[in-house]
């Protein structure tokens, strides 16, 4: 697992080489107060406007052409089943919010 690092802003774009991926990722909080994630390699979109959740995998399908898969952990929820969390949002994004990169490793296990 790798974590992305993250500014805590309601909106934000970053280009990260994960996976040997190429890979633009967009987080923008809505006035939902949700948090929503694109994800697109090589400049080709790979899902957009997914809602973010704790411990919750974002991409889920490898068909979409994803390797491994992204996911937020809310660093003063618990782990084990059933977890306890909320989900992410600003403030508190890169912080108490991480943003993780899972390898099919990590995925496997």
């Amino acid at each position: 697992m790798q974590i992305i690092p993250i500014q805590d802003v309601y909106s934000q774009s970053l280009t990260v080489q994960i996976g040997g991926q190429n890979t633009q990722i967009n987080l923008y909080q809505k006035l939902d107060s949700n948090l929503y994630c694109d994800v697109y390699v090589n400049n080709s979109p790979i899902i957009t406007g997914v809602i973010c959740r704790n411990m919750n995998l974002i991409v889920r399908d490898a068909y979409l052409g994803f390797i491994g898969d992204l996911m937020f952990v809310d660093q003063q929820g618990t782990f084990t089943p059933p977890s306890t969390g909320i989900d992410p949002s600003s403030p508190g994004l890169g912080t108490r919010f991480l943003f993780c990169y899972l390898t099919t490793t990590d995925l496997a296990d």
